[in-house]
């Protein structure tokens, strides 16, 4: 069944796979130890724990520094976005957290392993899907989960029952006959999701998944994941897709020249890097003591006879305090919005402080 097998593979991920195992024999494979299965529905709660520490890490390849002093914690059930240009150091980042790369300095621990003395161990339990993952065309679904479930250990029963399960979940079912040479962009890369997840790994690393689909095969991606999220599937995305990296990331960490450049909450970005929320609030008719009344309250970034632009950490209750307070003036308010603050903006300006 396999002997055409390798005739398309993509090598670092076969190299990923085989040294996560030692060879028994030349015949079979010292497999690691049997884990329950967890079906697609298994629902994994968020905790404070954190399955991935970096501190310091540094990878130099001779004297070219590829990332220095990377530090970020990934708690269980969380989805952590590297978001960064090309070249900003996220997929290296990556290969050194799933044991693939060894760190020149600094240390990581990934599922209660560390990846410079025991990276084979942090292989079996992390799951990686690269940028342009390799499928061989010539293989029905069921046959290559089953192959790369053998090489993971599970018995013929078990591989087929994860298979069954993540193919109807992921809508390949119906596909599961088919060659994958035959597959849509879309549908290949929820394959590779598949084959991720298919020894129900620790943490799921995901290295550009939707960079080279078209519009529908990276929502068809981009849905999954996201569904992946609600299940509580920890997860490290590395995009340099700003919208993806919002929609789906609990954190963010933004990189750029090699180095963590900020991280946090997409908010607590926006607060981080623009300052406090920004509102406008307008009046039908000029109000003379507009600014005193507002300055009593806000930080005010503009004022005119009829409107006040101002910012206020606590919105929640400053805001209609100041309302109540020019109603009380006389004052016929027609709106109160607040101004966007995008996250392209906390990027760009990362982006031109980090040059």
């Amino acid at each position: 069944m396999y002997s055409s097998l390798f005739a398309n593979s993509n090598f670092l991920e076969f190299l990923f796979l085989v040294s996560a195992f030692e060879f028994h024999s030349t015949s079979s494979i010292l497999f690691p130890p049997r884990r329950a299965l967890a079906l697609p529905n298994q629902q994994n709660r968020k905790t404070n724990v954190s399955i991935v520490q970096a501190h310091g890490l540094v990878k130099q390849f001779g004297t070219f520094t590829a990332i220095r002093d990377i530090t970020f914690d990934v708690r269980q059930g969380e989805v952590l976005a590297l978001l960064g240009p090309n070249g900003a150091g996220k997929t290296t980042t990556i290969r050194c957290l799933a044991g693939i790369l060894q760190p020149s300095a600094g240390y990581a621990i990934v599922a209660g392993y560390d990846v410079r003395h025991h990276a084979r161990l942090v292989r079996r339990h992390v799951g990686l899907l690269t940028e342009f993952p390799g499928l061989y065309g010539r293989l029905t679904p069921l046959e290559y989960l089953d192959f790369f479930g053998a090489m993971h250990g599970m018995s013929p029963a078990d591989r087929y029952q994860r298979a069954e399960a993540l193919l109807r979940h992921f809508g390949l079912w119906e596909a599961r006959n088919r060659r994958l040479g035959q597959f849509s962009k879309g549908m290949r890369q929820k394959m590779a999701l598949v084959r991720a997840l298919l020894h129900d790994p620790q943490v799921l690393f995901l290295d550009e998944p939707t960079s080279a689909l078209d519009p529908e095969g990276a929502f068809q991606v981009r849905s999954a994941i996201a569904d992946l999220r609600t299940q509580g599937h920890t997860i490290v995305l590395c995009t340099h897709n700003l919208v993806e990296a919002e929609l789906l990331a609990d954190r963010i960490v933004i990189m750029g020249v090699g180095r963590v450049l900020a991280i946090g909450t997409p908010d607590a970005l926006r607060d981080q890097v623009l300052g406090a929320p920004l509102f406008t609030l307008r009046l039908a008719q000029p109000l003379d003591d507009l600014a005193s009344l507002a300055g009593e309250m806000v930080e005010i970034e503009a004022v005119g006879d009829t409107w006040v632009r101002f910012r206020t950490t606590t919105p929640e209750t400053t805001n209609p305090a100041l309302v109540r307070r020019i109603l009380d003036r006389g004052g016929e308010i027609v709106a109160l919005t607040e101004e966007p603050r995008r996250l392209e903006d906390v990027y760009l300006h990362l982006m031109g402080a980090a040059v």
